[in-house]
């Protein structure tokens, strides 16, 4: 009988584990060797295809090749005020997004938004060949897109391929700006943001104050008595002093038309936008007795000679020039007026001094107005497109990682807005930024110019502003640009700041556009220029307000009345 020879218990726990490891190691190859020879090999993911993998659904992964997309770009005048050598193609915007993502726009066209663009967007959605991305003006642009199925979904690209911050920036406006872009529970476009620009401000040549010995104005009344002694006593010394400037257009909105939109506001007025009144009605800001009051103030106005006597027959360009020849010291305009039109006042003659004006109990009876976005614009991409992410991944490059975060390769990006290029340069002309983005622009770069915060503290943006605003204070930058960069980041935001003047939030209109058609805009249009000059008298507005509700207006209001409840 033999004997049975035994193993430790722990040599044969090591014994089988070899066993089972030899089977399994032997099993895989054979596995392997299997899917080789059938085809079937499920090898791992090489570093180009992880590449790709993250770049598709990452805010700011690079793409391992160049990626094009055809663009519908909307240009600028004057080629956006670009470098020489730079075009919509190849520019700091461009080049920075070939860098950080490799992404490049092929232009399929480059209109300007004053029809010609819209006119080919109507041909690209009639035909139903739109360019991978599109840049589209209006909400009711954007619905007919998305109701002839030819654009894609971007609720997956905002989720994936925006950023914490970019989230952010639209989420200080609400709910209601991206439920504009929404159809179905679906996020079908990147809309624009309109940060808050604060009120209109009265800008005033200084230097003229300080010429005449004047005293800087408290109230509206003296900055008007102000501007009457500019023109009685020749302020320009050329004999061709003008007052106050005003367009045709009298309101001018966000745009740049020398407005007197100031006027209005002093007496709680907000005409072409829909308010509430005081009884909580819906009305149209043009019919209020608000608007009545004012009407009769720039007759006076206009009767004194404080307002410019020949407004009726100048147009836009007509005034830049008063402007630029220093025949004018008085002008409405929002921060950035220093910018556009001031700065050509500057370049012409380096002593003209302009300074903001606002005055808190001007601004102290604002009325609620609702919002519409039917003129809002919108970053669409066609449907079908391989690569629908590169519209969150641009917004976060542009404005989230170029300003807060990359300081290798985003300085050229930055230096654009202290040289005035102006932001339809970029290839999608859309702007994302927080609400308040202007105050909180120039709380920093007040604090840095005082040394309550470091330089390294401000964002790249915010770097490149007070890089400018330091060389001028120093004296080290005469240009026109250097002025106009510290006139509105730190004097107009400071102006703002201490008459409180940020905005009341807007009700949204939903998918209602409140639109004024071309008949009424033209009876308010020549009723308000015919009291303005006394052709007719302050109680003909009562008889306005008739005509306007008997030639579609009631129909109007009460369609904006139950579509806004």
């Amino acid at each position: 009988m033999s004997k049975k020879k035994y193993l430790p218990a722990g040599l044969l726990t090591v014994a089988a584990l070899l066993i089972i490891g030899l089977f399994v190691y032997s099993s895989g190859q054979n596995e392997d060797k299997e899917k080789q020879e059938t085809g079937t090999a499920a090898a791992d993911p090489t570093e180009e295809e992880r590449m790709w993998e993250e770049a598709s659904h990452t805010p700011l992964g690079k793409y391992p090749e160049t990626v094009e997309y055809t663009l519908g770009k909307i240009a600028g005048s004057n080629n956006s005020n670009l470098p020489v050598g730079d075009t919509y193609e190849d520019n700091a915007y461009t080049r920075y997004l070939k860098e950080v993502l490799n992404i490049q726009n092929v232009d399929i066209f480059e209109l300007e938004s004053d029809g010609s663009y819209e006119e080919a967007l109507q041909v690209a959605i009639s035909d139903r060949e739109i360019p991978d991305v599109l840049v589209v003006n209006g909400w009711d642009n954007l619905e007919r897109l998305v109701e002839n199925g030819l654009v894609e979904d971007l609720t997956q690209v905002y989720e994936e391929c925006t950023t914490d911050t970019i989230k952010e920036m639209y989420e200080s406006y609400g709910d209601d700006l991206l439920d504009s872009a929404a159809f179905d529970g679906k996020l079908y476009a990147f809309p624009n943001t309109a940060i808050d620009d604060g009120e209109m401000l009265l800008w005033l040549r200084t230097d003229w104050i300080e010429k005449l010995g004047l005293e800087e104005p408290g109230s509206m009344d003296e900055a008007m008595e102000i501007i009457r002694e500019f023109v009685e006593r020749d302020a320009s010394g050329s004999g061709q002093t003008v007052g106050l400037a005003c367009s045709t257009e009298v309101i001018s909105g966000s745009s740049d038309t020398y407005g007197v939109d100031g006027i209005f506001t002093r007496f709680g007025a907000a005409p072409e936008k829909w308010v509430l009144d005081d009884s909580g009605q819906v009305v149209y800001g043009s019919l209020t007795s608000g608007t009545k009051e004012a009407l009769g103030y720039l007759n006076g106005l206009y009767e004194e000679g404080i307002l410019d006597s020949r407004f009726l027959l100048r147009k836009p360009e007509n005034i830049d020039e008063l402007i630029k020849e220093g025949f004018c010291g008085a002008v409405f305009g929002r921060w950035w007026a220093p910018n556009n039109p001031l700065s050509i006042s500057y370049s012409a003659d380096h002593t003209a001094e302009w300074k903001p004006y606002l005055f808190e109990e001007d601004i102290a009876d604002r009325p609620q107005t609702f919002e519409s976005y039917d003129d809002r614009m919108y970053v669409v991409v066609r449907k079908g497109y391989e690569h629908p992410e590169i519209v969150g991944k641009y917004v976060s490059a542009i404005f989230d990682h170029a300003r807060y975060e990359d300081d290798l390769y985003a300085n050229e990006v930055n230096e654009y807005f202290s040289i005035n290029v102006d932001p339809t340069a970029r290839p999608m002309n859309i702007n994302v930024d927080y609400i308040d983005a202007l105050y909180r622009c120039g709380e920093n770069l007040q604090k840095a110019l005082n040394g309550e915060i470091s330089v390294t503290e401000l964002s790249g943006l915010e770097k490149s502003y007070y890089n400018t605003c330091r060389s001028y204070l120093n004296g080290n930058l005469t240009t026109a640009n250097g002025w106009a960069a510290y006139a509105s980041r730190i004097q107009a935001v400071e102006v703002l700041n201490a008459a409180d003047a940020r905005k009341i939030p807007a009700i949204s209109m939903g998918d209602t556009d409140g639109e004024i058609p071309q008949n009424l805009q033209d009876l308010e249009q020549e009723t308000f220029l015919q009291i303005i000059v006394g052709e007719k008298p302050l109680d003909y507005f009562d008889t306005f307000v008739v005509k306007w509700y008997e030639n579609g207006g009631l129909e109007l209001t009460e369609s904006i009345e139950r579509n806004t409840r």
